[in-house]
This record gives C-alpha cells, sequence and structure tokens, in this order.
C-alpha cells in the first residue's frame, strides 16, 4: 500500500488527493508530512464513532495535533463531534454504504473531483455487500476523471483455509458480509472492470513477499509474531492487494510500473 501510494504521489507531483475509506487510526499522513510528500490534501472517511475517537486522540495529543497546525493557514481548526478539516487533513465521520451522504460531505470538505485522486481501502469493502461495494467503487469512477483506487483484503476464501478464517470470524459476531467478491484474484479485479474502471489488476500477499525489499520482510516478521512459516504462507495466499485506474488526463499508470518492474 505505501509503495503504491508513494509512486502516486511522486507520479502527480503531490498536486492530487488522498481518500483513505475506514481510515480508523491509521497515521499514514503523519508519515508524509515528517517525509515531505503531502498530497495537497488528505481526507479520512470512518463511522462517525471512529472518527470521533480518533479526533479526541488527536486533540488531547500535541504530536498529533501539532502537523496539523503548521500546515494550517489560520489559528483555528474546524471541529465538531464527528468531523475535522484543515488545509492539509480532514476526517470525516460517515458511513461507506450511504453514498448520497458521503459524496455530500466530501464536496463540503473540498474534495475536489478534478483532481487525481487515490483511494485507499485495507479491508473495509469486504464487510460491505457485494451490491453496496460495487456501488462505492462505482461512484468513485463516475465522480473521478483521473484515479486510482487500491484495496487490500481477503483472497482464495473458497478453499479449507479461508474457510476457517469465516468461521473463526463468525464465532466473534463479525461477518463478511462481502466475501464473495474475495474468491479469487480474478473476482477482486471483475469488481472494478464492472462499475467503469478502464483497468484492474491483482497479486495475492505471497508474490508481494516474495519480492519486497527485505527490511519489510523483517519489519512485517516482528509485527506478526509468527514462528511457523508456513502459517505466514497460508496467511499470505488469502489476501491480496487490487489496484484499478481511471485516467483521463493520461498521466501515466502512477504505481502500476513499479508493480509491473517487479513482477512482471
Amino acid at each position: 500500500m505505501n509503495h503504491l501510494l508513494d509512486a502516486f504521489l511522486r507520479k502527480t507531483k503531490c498536486d492530487c488527493q488522498i481518500v483513505n475509506l475506514g481510515a480508523g487510526l491509521d497515521t499514514t499522513f503523519w508519515r508524509l508530512k515528517d517525509e515531505n510528500l503531502m498530497p495537497r490534501k488528505y481526507f479520512e472517511v470512518d463511522f462517525p464513532m471512529i472518527a470521533a475517537r480518533k479526533i479526541h486522540n488527536i486533540k488531547t495529543k500535541p504530536p498529533l495535533s501539532k502537523p496539523l497546525i503548521e500546515t494550517h493557514s489560520t489559528d483555528s481548526l474546524l471541529l465538531d463531534g464527528h468531523s475535522l478539516d484543515s488545509d492539509r487533513y480532514c476526517i470525516i465521520g460517515a458511513d461507506l454504504r450511504d453514498i448520497p451522504g458521503l459524496d455530500d460531505k466530501l464536496k463540503k470538505f473540498h474534495l475536489n473531483p478534478e483532481l487525481p485522486t487515490l483511494f485507499l481501502s485495507e479491508c473495509v469493502l469486504v464487510y460491505m455487500t457485494p451490491d453496496q461495494s460495487s456501488k462505492l467503487v462505482n461512484w468513485a469512477s463516475v465522480t473521478f476523471h483521473t484515479a486510482m483506487f487500491v484495496n487490500y483484503e481477503q483472497v482464495n476464501m473458497l478453499d479449507r483455509f479461508g474457510q476457517v478464517m469465516i468461521e473463526n470470524l463468525q464465532r466473534r459476531q463479525c461477518n463478511l458480509a462481502g466475501v464473495e467478491v474475495c474468491q479469487s484474484l480474478e473476482t477482486q479485479k471483475e469488481r472494478f472492470l464492472k462499475t467503469g474502471w478502464e483497468n484492474a489488476d491483482a497479486l495475492d500477499m505471497m508474490t508481494v513477499y516474495s519480492v519486497i525489499p527485505q527490511d519489510d520482510v523483517a519489519r512485517i516478521e516482528r509485527l506478526e509474531f509468527l514462528d511457523e512459516k508456513e502459517l505466514l504462507q497460508q496467511l499470505l495466499q488469502h489476501y491480496s492487494i487490487c489496484w484499478a485506474t481511471k485516467d483521463k488526463l493520461k498521466l501515466g499508470t502512477y504505481g502500476l510500473e513499479y508493480c509491473h518492474k517487479v513482477y512482471f
């Protein structure tokens, strides 16, 4: 996700906007600020309850609030219970299944359909029904002239390992409403190709894991706390990254040249 995000920013010379769907407590904006690689504006969307929690964290923790103030041109930020807006960063409390409501809120905070736009989605669409996620990615395709959508979530869920994952989540009252789209890399790509995106491709994370830099491999293995290589490999075979593009301005393939150079 970071490789594609950074490649998009460099390709557009940061004259673009990022929309992180279901962002949760993600801290990518602060990384980009530290690396001087910020887009024109960075948007985050999540349920109002999650947005309120993140806004509270930002307000009460100077290491989070100071970078926002440094990139803002006035003395005060626009804040309410479920939204935060500054010149370069915005949090919106919204339900991704409510497309009209989402569209209205993003317009209110000056999302620009004419700017190259990157959508990020990490294990979000799988919690929506196929119809709901298709409407969301179709809205993104129709609304933005030049865009890229990067989606990370489960794949190969029809085999026994995938079924065990589903059963374990169900026991925790966690329903993967969109698991039907997670059957294969092809079904992942089809969701985008059927909803107006010009190009789409996908890789399972085992393929990605085999070629990413070794320092990333070491970091992942520390985070996963997995002693069993076989279990890690099975997990990686059941997650994928899919990216789709729409390029009216013909700016090129953004991060795709990175993926094709490495994988093909």
